[in-house]
């Protein structure tokens, strides 16, 4: 099973180079990667670390979860690789928006669906409204996640996936849970859609299709 998370790692590492932005932040994840693979080789246990650690994260007990640890760190693995092909953007972006969904408590397929809806995966994006960066964000709904962040700061990549995945999470708990009108409440705003629902109209504009690529009935 190692072997597999290593050659996993290998194909991610691969991507990022492939596609590498000579920033430093992504020039300290490739040499990061690389120094992994040569620990393992060289007979260091960072294999296993980092399984540990990331199952730490995801509060899967070690040793005794050993190999569920193994398991999620390949299907993570999997993930970001088919991410990166599927919507032809740096393995470094998939990684980001992979890990910072899951730390915020959104699905990674709800995550990729509303960054290639709100911005193409474009992290200078402006709207003609002003919503900015990844995941299109005001910068009035950014500040009352974080205080005082600029909007140069949405323009940062891991700090606006941060707060729109956030600012989701904090929608999905409104609406108990659903997932669609929060979807709709993150693209319309949660004042006009509670506005719709309250004059028995139906708030769907089509987003919940855009993001989640199907059909979706949210009552």
């Amino acid at each position: 099973m190692q072997a597999l998370i290593l050659k996993l790692q290998a194909d991610v590492e691969a991507r990022k180079q492939s596609r590498l932005d000579i920033s430093a932040t992504a020039r300290v994840t490739l040499v990061g990667g690389l120094l992994f693979l040569a620990a393992f080789f060289l007979g260091a246990k960072s294999a296993d670390s980092s399984v540990v650690q990331w199952g730490e994260r995801l509060g899967v007990a070690a040793p005794e979860g050993a190999i569920e640890l193994q398991q999620l760190e390949i299907t993570r693995l999997k993930r970001i690789h088919e991410n990166s092909a599927r919507f032809g953007i740096p393995a470094d972006l998939a990684e980001r928006i992979e890990d910072i969904a899951q730390a915020e408590g959104i699905e990674p397929h709800v995550a990729f669906g509303l960054v290639r809806a709100e911005s193409e995966f474009n992290r200078r994006a402006v709207s003609p409204v002003g919503a900015v960066g990844l995941t299109q964000l005001m910068p009035s709904t950014a500040r009352y996640f974080k205080r005082g962040v600029s909007r140069e700061a949405l323009m940062d990549r891991d700090t606006n996936l941060r707060i729109g995945f956030r600012y989701l999470r904090t929608l999905i708990e409104k609406y108990n849970g659903n997932l669609e009108l929060a979807l709709l409440a993150y693209n319309r705003g949660p004042d006009r859609v509670d506005q719709l629902l309250r004059a028995g109209q139906d708030p769907n504009n089509g987003y919940v299709e855009m993001v989640l690529g199907k059909r979706n009935k949210h009552r």
